[in-house]
């Protein structure tokens, strides 16, 4: 089989996937006819694979998304796992009549925003109906708030209003595994049978031949990170103390019964949440305000916080057992009274909380007698006159 492409170009093997199906798609004849039953053999041989450097550029998009994320000031993300093949695209114009959504320049499947945008209304639309139970906080105001008016609205066109989301556009990531990145594409088939009676040609019947399709899809068990920024100035006071728990479920919903992309009344494009995606950025999100926290603090707040750090992980890991006296850790707070007592310039405020860090957490490390300690380490100096 070959390409529709000049002589001279006939090396592009390595070429990113979308342009392999479409500005280098090689599933034709010699004389540019389709080959029976050759389109499966093209797509999973030819465009189905990722290069090495389609990989790399798709690791740099996610990892730019999100720095980008956690930079922002208001930014929601939702990692997921595809429980079901995802397509979309499917009615761009192609020769194989099921096309497929490729971002130009980088050849790499997308989700536009605006493809989950119009999911996600749709789930907090369903909520806010009490289709499904309880209406997990969605109603009407809060729909016109985040996503503007409805094209239902008779105002909308008298009245515009922008909603206070924005939805980014998805890129697929491929299932990661310990040894490495499971394939991206996968190739699917539809097998219509009635398809002379559609044409006019025959009565619908069993009897008819089925006619196998194939069509490209996002691979089941690929990973999915959508991010969502919000303007919380457009927002009421309530509504911005819970847009990151109304979209939790607004997408929860949409991964199970609404799906994301094309067939989805099939069962396509189902998600649920990645778990330890989620924990992750978590972690990240506590890491980061502490080190905004720390950034506003003194230098003497900064050493007690330093402190109360240090022995919370010891409490942790010693897991109900103690210390015995005069070890590092014992010394490490005789350490810190002694420079909460010296330092000139200490506040009698981070002195006291000094002591307070001291008496509530050297006792949970060490076997100490919490009366010798208050003596022998001057507490209540540190706290300062009563």
């Amino acid at each position: 089989m070959t390409a529709a492409l000049p002589g001279y170009m006939r090396e592009f093997s390595d070429a990113a996937p979308g342009h392999r199906f479409s500005l280098y798609y090689a599933g034709w004849n010699t004389d540019f006819s389709k080959p029976p039953g050759g389109a499966t053999k093209t797509l999973k041989g030819d465009v189905c694979p990722l290069p090495k450097h389609s990989r790399d550029l798709q690791r740099s998009i996610e990892a730019r998304q999100a720095a980008l994320a956690a930079d922002a000031s208001a930014v929601f993300t939702y990692p997921a796992i595809a429980t079901a093949p995802f397509a979309t695209g499917l009615g761009n114009e192609h020769p194989l009549e099921n096309g497929f959504s490729f971002l130009s320049p980088y050849g790499l499947p997308y989700l536009p925003g605006s493809g989950v945008k119009g999911v996600i209304r749709k789930a907090a639309e369903e909520l806010a109906g009490g289709e499904w139970g309880q209406a997990q906080g969605w109603d009407e105001d809060s729909i016109r708030g985040f996503f503007g008016p409805g094209e239902e609205d008779p105002n909308r066109d008298s009245n515009p209003q922008q909603g206070a989301l924005r939805f980014w556009d998805v890129f697929p990531a491929p299932e990661t595994s310990v040894k490495n990145d499971r394939p991206l594409l996968t190739v699917e088939i539809m097998t219509p049978h009635l398809g002379t009676y559609y044409q006019g040609d025959a009565t619908p019947k069993t009897s008819l031949t089925p006619n196998p399709i194939a069509f490209l899809a996002v691979a089941a068990k690929s990973r999915f990170a959508f991010h969502v920024e919000c303007n919380l100035a457009v927002l009421t006071p309530a509504q911005q103390n819970i847009w990151q728990t109304l979209l939790q479920s607004a997408f929860d919903h949409a991964g199970k019964w609404l799906g994301f992309g094309a067939k989805t009344a099939v069962g396509y494009g189902r998600m649920k949440v990645d778990e330890g995606a989620k924990e992750q950025l978590a972690r990240q999100a506590a890491a980061a305000e502490r080190i905004r926290r720390q950034a506003s603090l003194s230098h003497a707040m900064r050493e007690i916080e330093a402190f109360i750090e240090h022995f919370v992980k010891r409490a942790e890991q010693l897991a109900g057992r103690k210390e015995r006296p005069n070890g590092a850790d014992h010394q490490k707070a005789g350490a810190l009274a002694k420079t909460a007592l010296e330092a000139s310039d200490w506040t009698q405020e981070e002195k006291a909380a000094a002591g307070d860090a001291i008496e509530a957490w050297l006792p949970q490390v060490v076997a100490v007698d919490i009366k010798e300690v208050r003596k022998k380490l001057r507490l209540s100096t540190l706290r300062g006159p009563s």
